[in-house]
């Protein structure tokens, strides 16, 4: 069993990433979320790729506004939360909780939910290949807002990527690294790794270079959202001797 292959191509919505898993032993394709069915299917034409499957992380439309069209177009099966709340996502055909693993060409999948951002927020870990699709649970020094859950529900279901191997490479949907990092050093300014890290992500993004994906380790190292038993961020904080939960509410309240 050949290590898997990953794409990762920017689409029209503003700041928004997609990624296609190939593997080149099966042929089998599957595309994480599709806002924008044509796009998606430029990247799999660009690939000569044929799409097998489509794995959605959440309801949010920039996330699945296409994935209806890809369906048709490609005959691919489409995996998605079993959460359905107020807007279940149309054109799900298999429907997956947390805990639950499924195979896609021989590597086993495992289905993370990571509710706070919405309620019916998932992610898919590979851990043969080292990689996780987390659409908007995490980004590169940030975390997803709180729309539909809360700030203590966020930062249970970013414990679950924090115990993820350090070595993971992380896949987020958005290029918000800039706008992260700015933030991320008025909570954390004494931290000499994010400030090595703002210095990159500047050089990156001046050259129009994506800083997605990232390791977990670089996360752990700059990302205050995945902090908040820093002592130095408390003390900024002046939230020494407050449990861990609260000091992330804090810095999500902070961050807008």
């Amino acid at each position: 069993m050949s290590k898997l292959e990953f794409f990762q191509f920017p689409y029209v919505f503003d700041d928004n990433y997609g990624v296609l898993i190939h593997s080149p032993d099966t042929g089998e394709t599957a595309c994480i979320d599709c806002g924008v069915a044509e796009t998606y299917q430029q990247a799999l034409d660009e690939k000569g790729w044929k799409l097998s499957q489509i794995f959605v992380t959440h309801h949010h439309r920039d996330h699945t506004s296409g994935v209806l069209a890809l369906k048709e177009a490609t005959g691919a099966k489409v995996t998605g939360p079993d959460y359905l709340g107020a807007n279940p996502i149309k054109g799900v055909d298999v429907r997956v909780k947390d805990g639950d693993v499924f195979q896609f060409a021989g590597h086993d999948v495992h289905v993370l939910y990571t509710p706070g951002h919405t309620m019916d927020l998932i992610n898919y870990y590979i851990p043969s290949c080292g990689v996780i699709f987390v659409g908007d649970t995490l980004f590169a020094m940030g975390c997803g807002k709180a729309f539909e859950g809360t700030a203590p529900m966020i930062w249970e279901s970013l414990k679950k990527l924090h115990a993820l191997p350090p070595e993971t490479m992380v896949y987020c949907s958005h290029e918000y690294t800039q706008e992260n990092a700015g933030f991320a050093v008025t909570v954390d300014p004494d931290n000499e790794a994010l400030k090595a890290r703002v210095q990159e992500v500047d050089r990156l993004r001046a050259q129009d270079i994506p800083t997605v994906p990232f390791s977990l380790a670089t996360e752990l190292a700059t990302n205050p959202f995945l902090r908040a038993n820093d002592p130095s961020i408390r003390k900024h904080l002046g939230m020494e001797n407050v449990p861990e939960v609260d000091v992330f509410s804090k810095i999500r309240e902070l961050r807008g």
